[in-house]
């Protein structure tokens, strides 16, 4: 106890061997590893010795300050998240300062911008040196913004003068606040829009979008929709309105429409030459038996046309069976789709995250114990893959072909090849983001300022 000093909840230290003289961790006993924040990551050999150089913000919602780092690998380890996803890190070893303490610690390096905090401390770099008191912070000493800012070199806060919405139903979402976050650090105002709380004036000369209270938006360079399939036709009349009204919307209301129809986006990959699984779609309930048949029969997949992540999908293990769960769907006058079952696929799936015609990060999804379809909704779990050529065609052909320059394409492993499941218009970022590290909101940011010509 005579040897151990006080920590809060969080901490600011600094890691010199690192070139980083100031940074904010997070004090965490219940996690293992301690982590840093870093991207752009390169594997390099000097003097003999595997070495790895980074980039890293050491200013949280702030991307344009950038450190670059360098040290010498001492291990690569497969790290679980606080999501449950695993991921293979480098190792580092470097020297700590908190207060006037400094010894030396591991951390694995990974992306953290979507972490509240640029650094996790965990109880490997603790042992015998602190104890925690969690209801404190900087216990070790504090700095202010203008201190942090006058150590890196930051003289202002750059704007790059875009006023971007998003158009969604929950702000505090993942994915929504990723946005949000991602557009704040690159210097732009992010605004969030209620769908529900939104509302139009048509007007031939003096067309307006009103916001609860009666506040005009009219001003917006740009939209991120991100609408729920309950309110797909409202969510999309707004978008029309928006583009109306000149504002680049990322996806518009037309390739929406389009993906949320699963049996009419089917048609149009069809159309274009993408490879889908047998599907079959019928009113009639004197069809059912041939409707099974034509699928190859069981096992089978069965797909309400209103189901979102994961829901509404039934596996039928039998022809007794998929009769049924058809009949008894149709007699609750819902559509659906009845679909080959893919045994090969083995439970999993892949998740490609394509913005404007190009695959930013892809991710398997494996089924949790049990189940038949890959979910992380549901209790699935999702990791790192590298997709093949013909993989990354398909789900740039499929973005594509429904005009949506934002999409989650997922895509199934047979033995006829890759088959494309299905294309959402909203993805989530939470799953993607957690498994790869990768900043995929500030890519969909990033493709904002490229179509608008912003300096990025």
């Amino acid at each position: 106890m005579e040897n151990k000093f006080v920590v809060g909840s969080e901490e600011w230290c600094s890691l010199p061997g690192l070139n980083l003289p100031a940074i904010k961790a997070r004090v965490d006993s219940g996690a293992k590893t301690s982590a840093l924040h870093a991207f752009n990551i390169k594997k390099f050999t000097r003097n003999g010795e595997v070495w790895v150089s980074f980039d890293m913000h050491p200013i949280q919602k702030n991307d344009l300050t950038v450190v670059r780092c360098e040290a010498p690998v001492i291990d690569r380890r497969t790290v679980k998240s606080s999501s449950g996803t695993s991921e293979r890190r480098f190792v580092v070893k470097t020297p700590i300062h908190i207060g006037g303490h400094q010894w030396d610690i591991e951390l694995t390096l990974t992306n953290r911008d979507s972490m509240g905090y640029r650094m996790l401390l965990g109880r490997e770099a603790m042992v015998g040196r602190i104890l925690v008191d969690p209801a404190a912070s900087f216990k070790q000493g504090e700095h202010t913004i203008t201190e942090i800012r006058q150590i890196y070199g930051v003289t202002s806060t750059a704007k790059r003068g875009l006023k971007i919405g998003v158009l969604a139903s929950n702000p505090d979402l993942y994915s929504n606040r990723r946005l949000i976050e991602a557009g704040e650090a690159r210097g732009h105002e992010m605004v969030f829009l209620n769908i529900k709380q939104c509302y139009m004036k048509l007007d031939a000369d003096n067309p307006e979008v009103h916001y609860r209270g009666g506040t005009i938006v009219n001003d917006l360079d740009a939209l991120i929709p991100r609408i729920r399939p309950s309110i797909t036709f409202y969510g999309c009349a707004l978008t029309r309105h928006f583009e109306g009204l000149g504002v680049y919307v990322q996806n518009n209301a037309e390739a929406i429409t389009s993906s949320r129809d699963k049996l009419y986006s089917l048609q149009l990959l069809l159309k274009n030459g993408l490879d889908i699984p047998t599907t079959g779609f019928a009113n009639s309930p004197n069809d059912t038996n041939d409707l099974i048949q034509m699928v190859g029969g069981a096992p089978l997949i069965v797909k309400l046309l209103e189901g979102t992540q994961g829901k509404g999908v039934v596996l039928a293990e039998t022809d007794k069976a998929a009769e049924s769960v058809i009949n008894a769907i149709k007699s609750l006058r819902a559509n659906l789709l009845v679909q080959e079952f893919v045994k090969e696929a083995d439970g999993k799936d892949l998740r490609c995250f394509v913005i404007d015609g190009k695959v930013v990060s892809s991710i398997m999804r494996t089924a949790a114990p049990g189940e038949f379809r890959a979910n992380i909704h549901q209790g699935g779990t999702a990791s790192v893959v590298k997709i093949t050529p013909a993989e990354r065609k398909l789900a740039i052909k499929a973005a594509k072909t429904l005009g949506l320059q934002v999409a989650g394409v997922d895509i199934i492993r047979s033995s006829k090849g890759p088959l494309l499941l299905e294309v959402n218009s909203s993805p989530g970022l939470e799953g993607i983001e957690s498994a790869t590290g990768s900043d995929v909101a500030g890519s969909m940011i990033a493709a904002i300022e490229k179509r608008l010509k912003v300096r990025g």
